[in-house]
């Protein structure tokens, strides 16, 4: 069978599974944390008794944090009894008996199904509603933001870890010429298994605070067997070990003399390697998880035999090799390189799909233009890579050429490299942007988030109101400096809302304090119009202040 036939069978494999993962994903995007649906007691209701219990119920199954989820009643005491409790998607709060009178304030921080923890807080009044709690009596339920970062810098050094470990060893283990020293390509693949060891240890205790919602030293034994218990936990527990066997196998893939054995040994251990990122993340929660595990891990398997074989091509063999090895290792990595740069384009495009929807969402949003974004540029990798094919295939390398077809080959797998930092960065963008699908979504509802800034001398107020229309809408009040860029300290909130055209008068906002900078609440609002809300921040014992934001209701 001649090697264009078996390129072009491998890319229609790739091709297939690819179309599949499009047409086998749920119509709508999965959803990638756990969301609030309701609770008992609702939010802002006002209730003649007082309950023994409060149930928040969410999309999904949540686990809850230890000493994250507080009732706390007018006069700042904690009133919630013994520990929470998930049932399925309830998290049930059990509530003392024979508290007094007014608003409570309910805080809670859970951990959805894909690991990652979600936090908020609402508001009900018994007999009346009163003043709240200060923030000094609410529980902080936020994430560390270091923690969150350094979590992010852990996963990407795990990623360069299996980078540098399967590239080299797949490049010694099927085209490394014996002739050649291995040195160099052993050194990148035990400085990639260091890597994953590192990253593995270092995300198995981030996810200790990570969880709580503690600083970055927050962790606690307690805490580390909450999470070794967990599948996370499992899959990383799993990952290390994974490590240390490939590691330990490398010995003979160094030297050569890999037998059929370690090869097979190799590759299941890289299965299982691959399997444990979508089973602690996302894909394991999605509506089809078999599915989703699946593409997640080939998808990261081809990046790895991708970018790890480039890094070993530019570093080693296109420097050392001679004509007649470069005549035969070129053809066949650019098959694996296509292969691989095919998985990668379709899984990725699938989701995309998945997240984008329509043309018009495509086109008009800043999440489908980045997707645009990042299919050109593997649509450049495509060409870069069909440039170093046609070196391979058009100039057989020989003394008289051979500087030449190096320098072209050279050339084109620069940019590949090259196209892929940019990929890297376009990639970091799309993960924070909001997904076409949603923004389109929000923009059909009758009702559209309102963001309103209003200023004092002494601080500047951001207000968040969604969706901005009749009936139960949730604001976020976000304080800052009177430069409007750095967040200021806030002992007390308070807000009122109030519509004067329609004889509304003023209606209290119950406000919970979920860092000393972000406050939220819930409140019904009852009529269209341009409404009042009247905004009172206490920064201290002398410095107070009140503003007035008009947020339009539809």
């Amino acid at each position: 069978m001649s090697t264009s036939t078996t390129r072009r069978r491998s890319v229609l494999a790739a091709f297939l599974l690819g179309m599949l993962s499009v047409f086998a994903l749920p119509a709508g995007p999965a959803s990638a944390h756990a969301t609030l649906v309701g609770s008992t007691p609702t939010a802002d209701v006002v209730v003649d008794a007082l309950p023994g219990e409060v149930v928040i119920t969410f999309t999904e199954a949540v686990r809850p944090v230890a000493d994250k989820i507080r009732v706390i009643a007018p006069d700042g005491a904690r009133l919630d009894s013994g520990k929470a409790v998930a049932r399925g998607v309830e998290l049930v709060i059990p509530v003392r008996s024979g508290g007094p009178r007014g608003t409570y304030l309910v805080s809670y921080r859970v951990v959805s199904a894909d690991n990652h923890p979600i936090s908020g807080g609402f508001a009900f009044s018994f007999g009346e509603v009163s003043a709240t709690a200060t923030s000094d009596a609410v529980a902080d339920v936020q994430t560390d933001p270091f923690v969150k970062h350094t979590m992010s810098a852990a996963r990407w050094l795990g990623f360069a870890g299996l980078i540098l470990l399967v590239g080299p060893a797949l490049v010694l283990l099927t085209l490394w010429p014996a002739r050649l020293p291995t040195a160099g390509p052993a050194k990148l693949a035990v400085a990639g298994g260091i890597l994953l060891a590192v990253s593995g240890l270092l995300e198995l205790y981030l996810q200790i605070p990570y969880t709580s919602g503690s600083g970055l030293l927050g962790g606690t034994v307690e805490g580390a067997v909450e999470v070794l218990g967990t599948a996370y936990g499992a899959a990383h527990l799993v990952r290390l070990a994974v490590v240390v066997a490939a590691v330990l196998l490398l010995r003979p893939v160094v030297g050569l003399r890999a037998g059929k054995l370690d090869q097979a040994l190799l590759i299941l251990l890289g299965v299982v390697g691959a399997a444990t990122w979508p089973l602690s993340g996302h894909p394991s929660a999605s509506p089809v998880p078999a599915l989703t595990v699946v593409a997640d891990a080939a998808h990261l398997a081809a990046m790895a035999v991708w970018v790890g074989g480039l890094v070993v091509l530019v570093g080693f063999l296109l420097r050392r090799a001679d004509e007649r090895e470069l005549g035969v290792i070129m053809p066949v990595w650019s098959g694996w390189a296509l292969l691989a740069v095919t998985v990668l384009v379709l899984a990725g495009t699938a989701q995309a799909l998945v997240e984008v929807g329509t043309l018009s969402a495509l086109t008009g949003t800043p999440y489908g233009q980045l997707v645009i974004v990042k299919v050109g540029l593997f649509a450049i990798i495509l060409a870069a890579a069909a440039y170093a094919r046609n070196v391979t295939n058009r100039q057989t390398p020989d003394e008289g050429n051979l500087a030449e077809v190096r320098r072209r080959l050279r050339v084109g797998v620069l940019v590949e490299v090259g196209v892929v930092v940019l990929i890297l960065g376009v990639t970091s963008v799309l993960v924070q942007t909001t997904p076409a699908r949603s923004v389109e979504a929000s923009a059909a509802q009758p009702g559209r988030p309102v963001e309103v800034k209003v200023s004092s001398s002494l601080f500047q107020v951001v207000v968040d109101v969604a969706p901005a229309k009749t009936g139960i809408n949730t604001v976020h009040l976000y304080a800052l400096k009177p430069d409007g860029r750095t967040p200021i300290r806030v002992v007390e909130w308070k807000a009122t809302v109030a519509l004067p055209a329609k004889g509304i008068e003023l209606i209290t906002v119950p406000v919970l304090a979920l860092t000393p900078d972000h406050a939220t609440g819930q409140i019904q609002l009852p009529a269209a119009g341009i409404w009042d809300m009247r905004v009172t921040l206490r920064l201290d014992d002398i410095n107070q202040a009140t503003v007035t934001a008009k947020i339009p209701v539809g």
